[in-house]
């Protein structure tokens, strides 16, 4: 009889298959094989609600689908309602799925807005977004999932100006409890998804003065342990810190996207200075950096990083730091308007200055092998 079509539970491992490209371009037209597909996450079975989960990760990590994934198939109170059960033994697969569906614009603010009857966890409302981030700071929340990627989903979900006003909401302690994590030395997602987050709060400058004020103190976290709450240094050698992948040189926030088969090493290896550069868009920023005593320890970070893209962001922060402050007016550099053919020039520089950049560092890599 007609109706929505049935997969037998017993052939979801065949139907891997979906997990690449041809098939994910098939799969766009058929919602209701999708949502047949998602059916099975209840299936009794746990190797075939496994197998699920894992095409679903690859499903949404391809952008064509996230509208029907989230419109058609209405995938995310399901999710979000598993997420919150302690219990559950895919959460994992879940928070994955989470932030790839959250990685652009339109769906994120679906993930973010979503609601139905019964359904407690809304994003939007103060409340489930300082649930959501209970849950990622409570380490055993459930002891069958680490977790892990509830920090790529809090910076996806921070590309929102309405998130950030939830995270950096002054009556809660949101933002403060993520910032132990930025130290997290266990997992690299967690600790990129937590400066991730930390640096798209950043371009709110509206709160630099609170992010950097006592009641935050953000700085010791984007500094690691390098800037005491007196100013010192206090740091005997380099350190590391790895971050989400983006050009600090850029005003977008960054997101966050993976495969089931994904590594996220590389994508989050970024070190200390990656925050500072939006905490300088205000004089209070500059200043606040300058009395912290920040500029001699980027100036170190710059002297042995080896990265020719994290390099010139150090550089660059140098400049800011030890230059002249702007003329009356044009003391908050998010503000200062730009002539389009300026914009334009500095455009066209920068993405010289990247190509040379990735030239510089293929013949580093290169030189490196010669060595070996």
């Amino acid at each position: 009889g007609q109706g929505s079509p049935q997969i037998d539970s017993g052939a979801s491992t065949p139907a891997l298959f979906v997990s690449f490209r041809d098939g994910c371009r098939f799969l766009r037209s058929k919602p209701d094989l999708l949502a047949a597909l998602f059916a099975l996450t209840s299936d009794p079975s746990v190797a075939i609600v496994k197998d699920c989960y894992h095409i679903l990760i690859n499903l949404s990590a391809d952008e064509t689908l996230h509208q029907v994934l989230v419109c058609e198939v209405q995938v995310l109170p399901v999710l979000l309602k598993n997420l919150q059960d302690p219990e559950f033994l895919f959460s994992d697969q879940i928070c994955t799925i989470l932030s790839n569906l959250s990685r652009h614009d339109k769906t994120c603010r679906t993930v973010f807005q979503v609601r139905q009857a019964s359904f407690p966890l809304v994003l939007q409302e103060g409340l489930g977004l300082a649930q959501l981030v209970e849950i990622f700071c409570n380490e055993s929340f459930n002891r069958k999932a680490k977790l892990h990627y509830l920090g790529p989903l809090l910076s996806n979900l921070a590309q929102l100006p309405e998130a950030r006003s939830l995270l950096m909401d002054q009556d809660r302690c949101v933002i403060q409890r993520l910032l132990p994590f930025t130290q997290y030395e266990a997992s690299v997602v967690r600790r990129g998804g937590v400066i991730g987050t930390l640096r798209n709060c950043c371009f709110d400058h509206a709160h630099h003065a609170w992010l950097l004020s006592d009641a935050v103190d953000v700085l010791p976290s984007a500094c690691g342990p390098a800037v005491s709450a007196g100013g010192q240094t206090a740091r005997s050698g380099p350190r590391h810190q790895e971050d989400a992948a983006g050009n600090p040189a850029t005003g977008t926030t960054h997101t966050h996207t993976h495969t089931h088969t994904h590594t996220a090493e590389g994508s989050f290896r970024l070190p200390d200075g990656r925050l500072h550069p939006q905490l300088t868009a205000t004089k209070a920023g500059r200043l606040t950096l300058r009395q912290k005593n920040v500029y001699p320890i980027v100036r170190e970070l710059h002297r042995w990083e080896k990265d020719v893209h994290v390099g010139a962001a150090c550089e660059k922060l140098v400049q800011v730091l030890i230059g002249d402050e702007p003329q009356h007016g044009m003391e908050n550099l998010m503000e200062v308007d730009i002539p389009q053919d300026v914009e334009d020039k500095l455009r066209d520089a920068d993405a010289k200055e990247q190509q040379e950049l990735q030239e510089e560092e293929r013949r580093r890599r290169e030189e490196e092998k010669q060595e070996k």
